[in-house]
C-alpha cells in the first residue's frame, strides 16, 4: 500500500508541473500527472523487487526524487517537439 504514496506523490508534481510551465495548450492536462505517477510508481516497484523495503530511507529518497528529474525534462522535451511538428506541419498545409 505504500507504493500508493509514491504514485499520489508523482501525480501531484505532475500536476503542479502542467500549471507551471510553458506550453499546456499544446499537451493534455492529464499527461504530466500520468507520467509523474507512473514515473514514481514504477521506481518504487523496481527498488523493491531489488530488495529494499518501507523502512528504508533510499526508498522513499529515489521514488520522490525521480518524479522531480523526469517529469520537467519529458514535459519540456513533448513541448518543443509538438511546436517543431506543428510549425512543420502548418509549412506542408501551407497555412503558416
Amino acid at each position: 500500500m505504500d507504493i500508493l504514496l509514491a504514485l499520489i506523490f508523482g501525480a501531484a508534481y505532475g500536476g503542479v508541473l502542467h500549471f507551471l510551465m510553458p506550453g499546456r495548450t499544446s499537451r493534455g492536462a492529464a499527461l504530466a500527472p500520468m507520467i509523474g505517477a507512473v514515473t514514481g510508481g514504477a521506481t518504487w516497484l523496481a527498488l523493491t523487487w531489488a530488495g529494499l523495503v518501507t523502512t528504508d530511507a533510499w526508498l522513499w529518497i529515489i521514488s520522490l526524487a525521480v518524479p522531480v528529474a523526469v517529469v520537467p525534462v519529458v514535459l519540456t522535451v513533448l513541448t518543443r517537439t509538438r511546436a517543431s511538428r506543428d510549425a512543420q506541419e502548418r509549412i506542408r498545409l501551407k497555412i503558416a
